[in-house]
């Protein structure tokens, strides 16, 4: 038996050293995203060490094929420690039943992970209910080994905070992708069913490995044509694909898709022809994709066509959909994302006053999709009111992956920080400790349905999201669905020592720059609480000035409400009163001046220009200072990225240095324009020696990019 001291791991790493000084080096162009098993040699050795032979007695299960080619994926150009083994497998094995491990505290798709000796030898055991969450344990083990925590014994019992764990695509028929900024559709339709792209095994294998298991096609705004015959069978071949790797195939439904395609003569959910027409589609999807599972939809939601137009309710229509998949174990996710014209006193209200009357109504296999803030995405909401205020029906939080208000994909913003200011937040709803995470975790209420859903930034560019640092923001929210410990910055952390280094010169310098991105972002765009001061239809840049669309909920002058008096919006009991949409607690505090904090300040009051803030400076001070801090936060990125240079590979670090200066130059542009607009409002100079805006008021308003991207 080799010895498994000192002389077997000085043994492997003089081996390791010499295979991969012979190995050219390959580019370093973002394609391996945060799995690059090859970067780090000891890693590697470490790994190939500690797995050993790989057996499973469930080695005709496709999930447990991928798990044991992972590792081996992982390990390769390196030959196994034949003293040492890696048994992979769930409850149904009798290798793994004879262990009697606590697979009653994982739940469907957790695992265990654990060190024991069997026959003498030393072996990892990765074991689940179900062989996808075997597969999540193998990818555990292979984090550990690129994160540095491969310890002599492994005991790790994990199970995910929520059961969906959905990206949601925004993506179009045609391959274009509304508010997509990396390039096409990951999805070759025109290509589909007869070649599938053997990138979608990639696209499987990462998301496999941060835990999600689903995702939706195609966009909210969706074609009726993704129902009919044609497209369901080029959605049947990508669920072949994705099946093994536990990702699920959902597709947006399109209300009106019956009188669209000229098969029923009206789209009301209570007439017998409409739901018997769903009733086949879904008969006729099941067949071509039998775990489908099931349809999101947006309805009556910025033109979208949906109940309402026939004098239904939101839950008349999903609860139709629902019991035309509920046979076949299907589910409904049904948007929350309501606002028309015809709400003109507050558009934050909208959803609350829609949706809670409906609690409790919908069928159980119904999820009511809520995005983490009242309006839209934006670079700071509150939490929404509905958490907590819909106790008898489960909500699923969707958030916004791709940065559509947040700089698309040049402008570094590390989003989980964001996130996870969301679920930490208390709606106080149940009292103290009521948390949005609580609530969406189905621990409030005992929901069975529970979920979170991420607005994909993924296309066809080589390094997937369009730019390296974007790839963190889709691994961490992959990693906030699973975990319910892991925080924004423990995540920064993992992503960094996959995609970088481990070396703490790098570690330390990066996650710095992530942790500070997101409200370095706030503060040259949206200060103090103000919201939605982006240019119009696409989105990039400022245009707070815009106030010619025709509805007037379109306009950024709708949300700030600057004149030469003050700024913001009231939603005090003096104003909207959307204060009263919260729990007490939560009203209270956000109704009030004095505990309301400086983040929603401009959200929640109106304030005088001269009126002093906590800060000592006036609110028009304070508002030029926000600007210029956030300017100064993108300089240090850049500073901090600039000594870097040599520990980071030339590609990537020349990309990232580009984009820095790209989103230095457009902050400050944020900040120019910004303070000229506020500035000729109100009819303040600016505070003594602030910089002047680079160009007049006139230039910033007549800039214009019509070809802007995401924008279809």
């Amino acid at each position: 038996m080799a010895d498994r001291t000192g002389g077997l791991w000085a043994w492997l790493a003089a081996v390791a050293m010499v295979v991969f000084a012979v190995v050219p080096a390959h580019a370093e162009d973002g394609y391996e995203l945060w799995m690059r098993y090859d970067a780090d040699p000891a890693a590697k050795v470490a790994l190939a060490a500690r797995i050993g032979e790989v057996r499973s007695e469930e080695g005709a299960d496709a999930s447990i094929v991928v798990a044991m080619a992972e590792l081996r994926r992982a390990t390769s150009g390196l030959s196994a420690d034949t003293d040492r083994a890696t048994l992979l497998g769930t409850a149904a094995s009798p290798a793994i039943a004879a262990l009697r491990l606590p697979l009653d505290r994982v739940g469907e798709d957790g695992f265990i992970l654990r060190s024991m000796t069997l026959d003498g030898r030393p072996t990892t055991v990765i074991a689940a209910n179900r062989p996808v969450g075997v597969l999540y344990g193998a990818f555990h083990l292979l984090r550990l080994a690129q994160t540095g925590g491969l310890a002599d014994r492994i005991d790790v019992i994990e199970r995910p905070r929520v059961g969906l764990r959905l990206l949601n695509h925004w993506d179009n028929l045609d391959r274009t992708v509304e508010r997509g900024y990396s390039g096409q559709s990951i999805w070759d339709w025109w290509k589909l069913p007869g070649h599938a792209d053997p990138r979608y095994t990639d696209y499987a294998r990462a998301n496999a490995s941060i835990g999600i298991n689903g995702t939706v096609l195609n966009n909210v705004n969706a074609s009726a044509d993704s129902l009919t015959a044609a497209w369901i069978a080029k959605a049947a071949r990508v669920a072949d694909v994705l099946r093994p790797y536990g990702i699920r195939v959902y597709l947006s439904a399109r209300w009106s898709a019956p009188v669209e395609l000229k098969e029923t003569a009206t789209a009301d959910p209570l007439d017998p022809a409409v739901a018997a027409w769903w009733n086949a589609k879904a008969d006729e999807i099941y067949r071509a994709i039998p775990d489908f599972g099931g349809f999101l939809v947006k309805a009556n939601s910025e033109g979208q066509p949906g109940p309402q137009d026939y004098g239904r309710s939101h839950a008349d229509g999903a609860n139709m959909l629902a019991a035309a998949v509920k046979p076949h174990g299907g589910i409904v996710m049904w948007r929350a994302f309501v606002y028309s014209e015809t709400d003109p006193e507050d558009r934050a209200k909208q959803a609350y006053s829609e949706f809670r009357p409906l609690d409790g109504v919908f069928a159980d296999n119904v999820i009511v999709q809520v995005k983490n803030g009242p309006i839209d995405f934006q670079p700071r909401e509150p939490f929404h009111p509905l958490f907590g205020a819909m106790p008898k029906t489960p909500l699923m939080i969707e958030f916004q992956i791709t940065k559509e208000y947040l700089g698309f994909a040049t402008h570094l913003a590390y989003l989980a920080p964001m996130w996870e200011e969301v679920l930490v937040a208390d709606t106080h709803t149940r009292g103290p400790g009521t948390t949005v995470a609580k609530v969406v975790e189905g621990a409030v209420d005992r929901h069975r349905l529970t979920g979170m859903a991420g607005v994909a930034n993924i296309g066809s560019d080589r390094n997937w999201s369009g730019s390296i640092f974007d790839q963190a923001n889709w691994y961490a929210f992959g990693r906030m669905a699973w975990s319910g410990s892991a925080t924004a910055q423990d995540i920064a952390r993992e992503w960094i020592a996959q995609t970088f280094s481990r070396d703490l010169a790098v570690v330390a310098p990066v996650e710095a720059m992530m942790m500070a991105s997101r409200e370095a972002v706030v503060d040259y765009m949206t200060p103090l609480g103000l919201t939605h001061l982006m240019a119009t239809g696409h989105h990039y840049g400022p245009g707070p000035w815009v106030s010619d669309l025709a509805r007037p909920e379109w306009n950024p002058v709708y949300y700030h409400r600057a004149d030469g008096d003050g700024i913001g919006f009231d939603r005090t009991r003096g104003g909207s009163n959307a204060v009263a949409q919260y729990a007490p607690p939560v009203a209270r505090r956000f109704a009030d001046r004095r505990t309301v904090g400086d983040e929603y300040l401009l959200w929640f009051h109106r304030v005088g220009w001269d009126e002093t803030l906590a800060s000592g400076r006036s609110l028009w001070g304070e508002l030029v200072h926000r600007y210029d801090r956030g300017v100064a936060g993108v300089g240090d990125m850049r500073r901090r990225w600039a000594a870097l240079e040599g520990r980071i590979d030339a590609e990537r670090h020349g990309e990232v240095r580009d984009f820095l200066a790209i989103q230095e130059k457009e902050a400050m542009w944020w900040r120019d324009a910004s303070i000229a607009y506020f500035a000729d409002v109100s009819g303040r100079a600016l505070p003594a020696g602030t910089r002047a805006p680079a160009r007049s008021l006139d230039e910033y308003k007549a800039i214009s990019h019509p070809h802007a991207p995401g924008h279809h």
